[in-house]
């Protein structure tokens, strides 16, 4: 399948990154789809706490399309949905289950799920919680693209009836995740919004150290941190970070900490998107530990792992700038060669290409 394909994606959010890493992960994919000649049409679902947080309410490199319901977003879109080469279904969009129906009545050419958030799909499905996906709807899709790869993918295929489970990670957006140059602000910082299963983390690998290194400086940018939350005296607050403010915010810390939620570490192999930006960003990245990390980035090599308080107190106060640097470096020269928009658009294509397309017919059925 090597002619311009014509892509409809429904996902979480395409304009707001407000509390959410889907944007940023659907801006690199898209980019990267345009750059090689590929047309994509993406439609959100219009909700207020988004509409109000919009950081790109108009992009230049595809069709962003807002609806408030789903029968009115069938009824204008249906015959783009139905003749597109592929539609693609993200996680966690709203109303996600009467919407997977809708589509799967219309009978696209290729009907496609995006998860990203895969580990917490799996657990919510095992619980019974179908907020947007139902179990009974997977062996709907051709293609199940996954944020998680290794086991995860059989236990879709063999657990759970996917028809093809395909890894699909996050990526970085190199033509705004580099490095700017700036001088060091940050000892030490972290770029996320709240989750009650990373903030134990966040507390022993960035709080703790803080206390112990009352003359180092630390930063925690994110939305949605309860007030109760006690930060030390040394640790900055921003309460959120657009995505054009990133590249400064990696550049300016001598590491950067990646805190991965508790789903992901047990399903292993889901790489964060933010993982990748830092790392494009040449910051040097400590990381909390989950299977498959290594084999992405190598520890000591091309990021630190830490466990607890001590590791990150030795990384700051002993390690020094030459090996911090190198490690930056190596895992910079990973990502920009294998998880770059540009790369993963090229592999999404190439798996669509191995998907069958079933025939348009020249009438909608709603």
């Amino acid at each position: 399948m090597t002619r311009s394909l014509d892509i409809v994606l429904l996902g979480l959010s395409l304009s707001s990154s407000w509390g959410n890493g889907h944007a940023t992960t659907y801006r690199a994919l898209i980019k990267g789809l345009r750059r090689a000649g590929h047309k994509v049409l993406f439609l959100e679902r219009d909700v207020p706490w988004y509409a109000s947080h919009r950081d790109l309410p108009s992009p230049d490199f595809c069709e962003l399309a807002y609806y408030s319901d789903i029968g009115t977003m069938i009824e204008r879109h249906g015959e783009r949905l139905r003749r597109a080469d592929a539609v693609i279904v993200g996680s966690y969009v709203p109303h996600g289950v009467q919407l997977i129906d809708r589509l799967e009545a219309l009978e696209p050419k290729r009907l496609c799920f995006y998860d990203i958030d895969t580990p917490v799909t799996l657990a919510k499905l095992d619980r019974a919680d179908q907020e947007y996906l139902a179990l009974r709807q997977i062996p709907l899709f051709d293609a199940y693209f996954s944020f998680s790869g290794g086991e995860v993918l059989t236990r879709l295929e063999q657990r759970y009836g996917a028809r093809r489970a395909i890894a699909l990670y996050c990526s970085v957006d190199e033509s705004r995740y580099v490095r700017t140059g700036e001088s060091h602000r940050w000892d030490f910082g972290y770029l996320g919004t709240y989750s009650p299963d990373r903030q134990p983390t966040l507390e022993r690998l960035l709080l703790e150290p803080a206390r112990r290194l009352p003359s180092m400086r630390f930063v925690v940018a994110g939305p949605q941190y309860p007030a109760e939350i006690e930060w030390p005296a040394n640790v900055e607050r921003i309460e959120h970070l657009p995505p054009a403010d990133h590249a400064s915010f990696y550049s300016r810390q001598r590491f950067t900490l990646n805190v991965t939620r508790g789903d992901m570490i047990a399903a292993g192999w889901s790489p964060s998107v933010r993982l990748f930006e830092a790392a494009a960003c040449g910051a040097p990245i400590v990381s909390d530990f989950w299977q498959g990390l290594d084999e992405l980035l190598p520890d000591g090599k091309a990021l630190f792992i830490a466990r607890a308080p001590e590791d990150v107190v030795a990384l700051l106060t002993e390690v020094p700038d030459s090996d911090r640097l190198a490690v930056a470096a190596a895992a910079r020269k990973l990502v920009m060669s294998s998880h770059t928009g540009a790369a993963r658009a090229g592999e999404l294509v190439r798996a669509l290409s191995d998907l069958p397309a079933k025939p348009a017919f020249d009438r909608i059925s709603a």
